[in-house]
């Protein structure tokens, strides 16, 4: 493999995204719009399969978990009774040379990352321990003196020349009516989880659910974000995959427990190396929580967070009990018949939340390989995707090896057999090594080669992403080839 450092690695990443029609900057041909990306052809079918693993994990395989759909657009005392109108914001500090803004904590934990970089741990330590007391204490004029402590300086200007830090609200509004004057002012939500929330009852009296059960949204959201910063990794719309599970109180921390563990094996079971994971407990907690874990990956800038585990008790469905003014409590009849009394109460809540978008860049980062094939005098390389199959955009590529004598439409007839149950590609364009490359690249796990020989005996070269093995088969056992490895069904008995 190419030796490169780990930001040479996440712009070559970046390029590739580009390159291969994964990720591209919104509105690009106008100069494009600061922290929007769109999807491009092959970025929005991983992104579909990513999403289909996570639901089909969540929903499909849970009895007692359930899937919906709620609306961008919400009441506006849902997010007064969230505590978002209040107390969404972060701690901003602008720098008077540049006139740039930056959140002052990340500006602290990418000095952090500095200190570790050139071997100071032990500065690191204390600067995290300082910047995590100053946050738990909401302390801003600490955090301005942190920043100056440790010469943090702007990296636009080079400048120290700070201003104090305040908080910044992280929600777009809007009007909400035919004209602006007698319009209400609603959000865009900037999270998914309220919309299963003000589901509660409707979802549990309609669908006969009983405690504990979940549900489960995979949605947008969106957020102010003031910098853009490292990609996709945080934009002002981005998709999350959220799952709120509802539990008796004083069983929370089971659970808790549970869905840790869980959501972390469903991460690694798609191959990528558990080294790279690891759990980070949080040092403030948000104000609707008694526990909190982030399931974090060691990406090229560092180990950001993926996804988060949240005891979020039960402050959300009593939050909007008491500002609507409806009862959100559950009649748990099941008690009875473990000798309890009959019970009203209000559920407490496990909250499992992933970034999509995230996760997108975790899995392009994790399956990204420059590789050198050069043996003696005879150099070569390719770039390869090692995506997991079932993530894979395309499936199979069909390759005639010429485009002639009835070779295209022998392979046309293969592919139009397996994209019945497959996404597959036909291409016959360029040399068979140079199309090989281009499906690495793109992360397909299997190229189909049609020769003359398969119009004589019925059987294909098939040839293996990642070890580049070709093996002859015949063409009726293709599919069960190809379904052993992208079926569902094998990674769900892993996750």
């Amino acid at each position: 493999m190419a030796k490169t450092n780990n930001d040479e690695q996440f712009k070559n990443v970046i390029s590739h995204a580009k390159e291969y029609g994964f990720v591209f900057q919104s509105s690009e041909i106008y100069d494009g719009l600061s922290a929007v990306y769109d999807y491009g052809q092959l970025g929005a079918e991983l992104k579909n399969n990513i999403k289909t693993y996570w639901w089909k994990s969540m929903v499909q395989m849970h009895e007692n978990i359930v899937g919906i759909d709620s609306a961008i657009f919400m009441h506006p005392k849902v997010w007064k009774a969230s505590g978002h109108v209040d107390g969404f914001s972060d701690p901003m500090i602008d720098n008077k040379d540049s006139n740039k803004r930056y959140r002052a904590d990340q500006l602290l934990e990418d000095k952090i990352t500095r200190y570790e970089k050139d071997g100071k741990t032990d500065k690191a330590a204390k600067l995290q321990a300082d910047m995590d007391e100053a946050l738990k204490a909401e302390n801003l004029p600490q955090l301005k003196v942190l920043i100056e402590e440790h010469e943090i300086a702007c990296p636009v200007s080079g400048t120290k020349n700070w201003t104090d830090v305040r908080q910044f609200n992280l929600m777009f509004s809007t009007q909400f009516g035919a004209m602006a004057e007698g319009a209400e002012e609603v959000y865009l939500r900037p999270e998914t989880a309220q919309g299963i929330f003000v589901n509660f009852l409707n979802v549990q009296k309609s669908g006969r659910m009983k405690i504990p059960f979940g549900i489960a949204q995979i949605g947008k959201a969106f957020r102010n974000e003031v910098i853009a910063r490292q990609f996709i990794m945080r934009m002002r719309e981005f998709e999350q995959m959220e799952m709120q599970f509802f539990v008796r109180p004083g069983e929370e921390m089971k659970w808790f427990e549970y869905w840790k563990e869980a959501r972390l094996k469903w991460h690694t079971a798609l191959g990528t190396d558990p080294v790279k994971y690891k759990y980070h407990d949080h040092a403030k907690l948000a104000h609707y929580a008694n526990a909190a874990t982030d399931i974090e990956f060691e990406f090229p800038f560092g180990f950001k967070e993926v996804e988060g585990i949240h005891s979020r008790t039960d402050f959300d469905l009593t939050q909007h009990q008491e500002f609507s003014g409806k009862k959100m409590q559950y009649f748990d009849n099941d008690l009875n018949a473990e000798g309890k009394p009959y019970g009203n109460y209000i559920p407490y809540v496990i909250e499992t939340s992933i970034g999509l978008d995230r996760m997108f860049l975790l899995t392009m980062i994790g399956a990204f390989e420059e590789q050198d094939l050069s043996e003696g005098e005879k150099t070569d390389s390719r770039i390869v995707l090692h995506l997991h199959p079932c993530l894979a955009p395309i499936k199979a590529a069909i390759l005639p090896l010429t485009k002639k004598d009835g070779l295209p439409e022998k392979a046309k007839t293969i592919m139009d057999n397996l994209k019945l149950d497959y996404n597959v590609v036909y291409e016959e364009k360029d040399s068979i090594g140079k199309r090989y490359r281009r499906q690495d690249a793109i992360g397909t796990p299997f190229c189909i080669t049609i020769d003359h020989q398969t119009l004589e005996d019925d059987t294909v070269t098939i040839r293996h992403r990642d070890s580049m093995e070709q093996q002859r088969i015949d063409i009726k056992d293709l599919e069960q080839l190809i379904a052993n490895k992208v079926s569902w069904k094998n990674l769900l008995r892993q996750s």
